[in-house]
C-alpha cells in the first residue's frame, strides 16, 4: 500500500533537478503520485477502508496545492510535470 524504498529512490531519480534533489516540487508531486496511484490499486480490493480513504483525499489535496504553486511560480515547469505524470489540469 505504501511506496518502498527502491520505488521512492527511482522516483526521486527520475524527477530530480539537480543531484541530491528531494524537495522541489517536481519530486514531491511525482512522490505523492506515486502513493495515490498505489492506495487507488488498494481500494479496488478493500472497497471498505474508509481511514486510508481520507488519506488519500488529503494527499490528493497536498498534491493539488503543490501543483497550483508550480503553476504561480513556473507555468512551464508545471506543464511539464502534469504532461511526464499524465494528469489533468
Amino acid at each position: 500500500m505504501s511506496i518502498t524504498p527502491e520505488r521512492k529512490a527511482e522516483v526521486v531519480k527520475e524527477f530530480a533537478t539537480h543531484e541530491g534533489d528531494t524537495g522541489s516540487p517536481e519530486v514531491q508531486v511525482a512522490i505523492l503520485s506515486e502513493r495515490i496511484r498505489n492506495l487507488t490499486e488498494h481500494f479496488k480490493d478493500h472497497k471498505k477502508d474508509f481511514h486510508s480513504r481520507r488519506g488519500l483525499l488529503l494527499m490528493v489535496g497536498q498534491r493539488r496545492r503543490m501543483l497550483d504553486y508550480l503553476k504561480d511560480t513556473n507555468k512551464a515547469r508545471y506543464e511539464a510535470l502534469i504532461a511526464r505524470l499524465g494528469l489533468r489540469k
